[in-house]
């Protein structure tokens, strides 16, 4: 390692959202009342650009914290805003939180938003965005697809489908252009300017059958379009395929990680790309670790992958031998220190960790 910061929450953690001002906020998934929503200022050395040797204090601190009477299975920061969306069971209804003022350490509900026939349906995916004003896309399954203004609970969009496939995840492109990906493998591009035009599912190329899948949209090349960003689906067999938005049903790569058969059911998988590094990605959900990848001479032969590097500070963090495994609910890249990524496991730990620079461009 380069640097590992450590810090032990108070229960199972499985979100990790960056927002501004670089805090950090994270949050329980307790199926019982009490949730903790935190927002923590991270330690010196990951506020600073650059490394500037040893520092005396490594702690993350808690700036201001709330509860949820519902289990928080999704959490996203509002860019340009104070506030924060979350998601959870037994519905897919949305609940909106103020992230205090300074003179307060108070994390608060303002308003839900609530989906047509929502009840019963499963926890809704979100993804958060303030180009126009500050939206919120959320959804629970294909047909159900919605771009809400956080503030006034306007319905801006609607998607047009009568496919009911669960989803797994879903993306802002650009303004006007969004990406789902629902958990049998098959990816959707939606036109906001075409609110009428059906949504047409393409499988993941090469996808085997009966495994759950999710996606990680990367950035693409300074001053290119949305068309250009990359796309990772991970499988729940450790199936990865990279392909293009413009031809959803083509791989441009094709590999497969070495892992274990996920202990959760797939609920975690996790993979998402690099945000300061070509070409790099990360992968969780399966055990207690993260593994990194270099995409960059990937074919289409479908074979086994080297990664880079594996964390396993959350594999073997635990000192209670009782307890079954932790296992890793998600982890995050830091926004721009390249090799930097955060993840939190299902023991309450949260790590933040930099590996030593291998050769290559990784």
């Amino acid at each position: 390692y380069q640097d590992l910061h450590t810090f032990e929450l108070q229960a199972p953690t499985r979100l990790i959202e960056w927002a501004r001002g670089n805090r950090v906020c994270v949050a329980g998934y307790g199926q019982s009342g009490g949730n903790e929503i935190l927002q923590l200022l991270p330690p010196p050395t990951l506020q600073v650009k650059e490394t500037q040797g040893l520092c005396p204090e490594r702690d993350f601190k808690v700036e201001c914290g709330g509860f949820s009477n519902r289990p928080v299975y999704s959490l996203k920061y509002v860019p340009d805003t104070s506030l924060l969306v979350t998601s959870g069971p037994p519905d897919s209804s949305l609940q909106v939180w103020q992230v205090s003022a300074e003179d307060s350490d108070v994390i608060k509900p303002v308003s839900a938003i609530s989906t047509e026939n929502g009840t019963g349906q499963p926890w809704a995916k979100i993804a958060t965005i303030s180009t126009r004003a500050p939206w919120v896309l959320h959804g629970s399954r294909l047909n159900n697809v919605q771009i809400t203004e956080v503030e006034s609970r306007k319905n801006v969009y609607m998607a047009a489908s009568r496919n009911n496939e669960e989803l797994s995840s879903l993306a802002f492109l650009d303004d006007n252009t969004l990406l789902l990906c629902c958990a049998k493998g098959q990816l959707c591009l939606a036109d906001l300017r075409q609110p009428q035009g059906p949504l047409e599912a393409a499988s993941v190329p090469s996808a085997p059958c009966g495994e759950r899948w999710c996606m990680g949209v990367g950035r693409g090349p300074q001053g290119s379009d949305s068309s250009c960003q990359p796309v990772v689906c991970l499988s729940s067999g450790g199936h990865l395929t990279l392909t293009d938005v413009r031809k959803a049903s083509e791989a441009l790569a094709l590999a497969k990680c070495r892992v274990p058969p996920p202990s959760s059911g797939a609920e975690f998988l996790c993979v998402s790309w690099a945000p300061a590094l070509d070409g790099c990605l990360a992968v969780s959900g399966f055990d207690g670790t993260v593994q990194v990848y270099d995409t960059q001479g990937w074919d289409s032969s479908g074979r086994e992958a080297e990664p880079i590097f594996i964390h396993k500070g959350h594999a073997f963090g635990g000192g209670d031998s009782s307890r079954d495994p932790a296992l890793v609910t998600v982890h995050t890249w830091h926004p721009q220190k390249p090799r930097t990524l955060l993840s939190a496991a299902s023991d309450g730990s949260l790590h933040v960790w930099d590996w030593v620079q291998p050769c290559g461009k990784c």
